[in-house]
């Protein structure tokens, strides 16, 4: 079963300095990561920069359509109005589908503000609690951690819908 996990990061440049972080924790076989991404948020800006951060990802990856469409829901889709309304409805349709719903992208809209940053995740075989401890210890602002779990099913379906 895959896990989509949010660790939000009180600064907005701290979620692109943790990405060492994780790589050093997949090495060591702490997490399996399948897909990534990254927003930063500076407090002077309208909208956050989002990457999906390729080093990170395997062959397994959803690809840069699904961190899109994710993006689009949380930080775009409050600002875009009626106009596109049928079709982010479709889309946040076919999203709950497959395990994220409306209240995870409200409470990750919620949190992810300027001045904050995030890594989202695609992960299984997470020692969770070793995961916060480096996290803790490296000196960033403790990240606040939020997810959303994906049945074996969801995930399958999640990867037929963004298949390239």
């Amino acid at each position: 079963m895959a896990t989509l996990t949010v660790w939000r990061f009180a600064s907005w440049d701290a979620a692109n300095q943790a990405i060492a972080t994780l790589e050093v924790l997949a090495k060591q076989d702490v997490l399996k990561i399948h897909d990534a991404a990254s927003v930063s948020w500076q407090p002077e800006a309208r909208r956050p920069k989002t990457r999906q951060v390729r080093n990170l990802t395997g062959a397994g990856a959803i690809g840069g359509m699904f961190w899109g469409m994710l993006f689009g829901l949380i930080f775009l889709m409050p600002l875009a109005g009626a106009a596109l309304g049928a079709a982010s409805g479709a889309v946040a349709g076919s999203l709950v589908d497959v395990g994220i719903d409306d209240e995870f992208i409200k409470a990750v809209r919620d949190e992810i503000t300027p001045g904050t940053s995030a890594l989202f995740l695609l992960t299984s075989d997470v020692a969770r609690e070793q995961v916060k401890a480096t996290f803790d210890a490296t000196g960033l602002q403790k990240p606040q951690l939020m997810q959303s779990n994906l049945s074996a099913e969801q995930e399958q379906a999640l990867r037929e819908m963004f298949a390239e």
